[in-house]
């Protein structure tokens, strides 16, 4: 039987109303400093604790090249003696936090491409982290969307994610199991950063992205991207690791602990990753018979300017320039699973018909996932 082709016919993008400037948070950064450093004055000068070392604005653009980054809340995150957002708990009979993000960027999603919740055949929910086990949030969002069919589930390839659901969810159209998938990623990465710490207080920011996709010959939207090929890898690290989860009860002495939020080897994962992203995207253009001058975009997870400015150059044989390797992380920072979906939702209109690009994503396992696309 011959497999139905795909396309990406709708992107949405919801971004929180508070933003949080590397001023204010290098000001909020360096007030907890000064008082962990009094309140344990004695054991640092007996060797017992190493003294915490302020931060600043030009550490943070230089190492990440990030500005300022979207979060739900600002004043627990800014609170020197707190650290970390404020985010009430909900009733289980109101929309959660999570599932309400995520409506709002699907919604936006189905408005560009000319279809309503009635038509879509399930949801897939890719992220770093669910704000709950069960139900899963998917099914919540399928409930709250108003969809009266269908189905839907929750899946975690930390900051791939997104490049995964995408390839689940064509496959699943492909099959003919589905003729509308809708892929959202809702990512409230200010709940598991650590803004203690120095080295990472500043990579993540809050936001949700969806992508709406069909058969080819069904969509009916202006702006359609067909899913030429798909190519997934991952491969075991402990270099990026949060070791959160329902068994840390069963071990109170963990509870609270710095490895139960995001720490990372940057140096490590800087090696490592770069050139097998930039490898895997080689290879798979190769293997489609598409060369780097074909290339017209490569929307790249956006986690660290320096790494895509490596992978890109990796990629091209030379440095590329904001066209074709467009940065949103200065503004929103590192979004996990998000990040390359608000790159493609923000920068692919302008492109023309028979233009190609890779959707491209990588992070914690290791785990990358490259989506070859071409506009119609």
């Amino acid at each position: 039987m011959t497999q139905q082709a795909v396309v990406i016919s709708g992107t949405g993008l919801w971004t929180p109303t508070l933003s949080i400037s590397n001023d204010e948070l290098v000001a909020s950064f360096n007030r907890y400093v000064e008082l962990y450093n009094a309140e344990h004055a004695a054991e640092i000068e007996a060797g017992e604790l190493v003294a915490l070392q302020p931060s600043s604005a030009e550490f943070i653009e230089k190492a990440s090249g990030i500005k300022q980054r979207y979060v739900l809340d600002k004043d627990g995150v800014l609170d020197p003696e707190r650290m970390a957002p404020r985010i009430a708990e909900r009733s289980d009979d109101e929309i959660s936090v999570q599932a309400e993000m995520a409506v709002k960027a699907i919604q936006q999603a189905l408005d560009n491409a000319g279809r309503t919740p009635a038509d879509v055949d399930a949801i897939l929910v890719a992220c770093s982290n669910m704000q709950r086990p069960y139900p899963a949030m998917a099914v919540e969002i399928q409930h709250y969307l108003g969809m009266e069919r269908g189905w839907g589930y929750d899946m975690n390839v930390a900051c791939s994610a997104a490049t995964f659901g995408l390839q689940a969810a064509s496959d699943a159209i492909r099959s003919g199991n589905a003729r509308c998938v809708v892929v959202v990623n809702p990512e409230i990465c200010s709940g598991h950063l650590a803004w203690e710490d120095r080295d990472c207080h500043f990579i993540f920011g809050d936001v949700a992205t969806a992508l709406v996709l069909e058969a080819k010959g069904a969509a009916d939207s202006d702006n359609q991207w067909e899913i030429l090929g798909t190519r997934l890898q991952t491969k075991f690290s402990n270099n990026i690791r949060n070791n959160f989860g329902f068994l840390n009860r069963g071990d109170e002495r963990g509870i609270g602990q710095r490895d139960k939020l995001f720490r990372q080897e940057g140096r490590k994962v800087f090696k490592e990753v770069c050139p097998m992203v930039a490898e895997q995207i080689s290879g798979h253009i190769g293997d489609m018979s598409i060369s780097a001058e074909q290339l017209r975009r490569m929307w790249l997870h956006q986690a660290n300017l320096g790494m895509n400015q490596f992978i890109a150059r990796r990629v091209l044989g030379r440095d590329a320039t904001e066209e074709e390797a467009p940065v949103i992380l200065n503004e929103y920072a590192n979004t996990s699973s998000a990040g390359s979906i608000i790159a493609f939702h923000k920068y692919n209109r302008d492109l023309a018909v028979g233009d190609v690009g890779v959707i491209c994503s990588f992070g914690a396992g290791y785990s990358i996932g490259s989506v070859v696309v071409k506009k119609l």
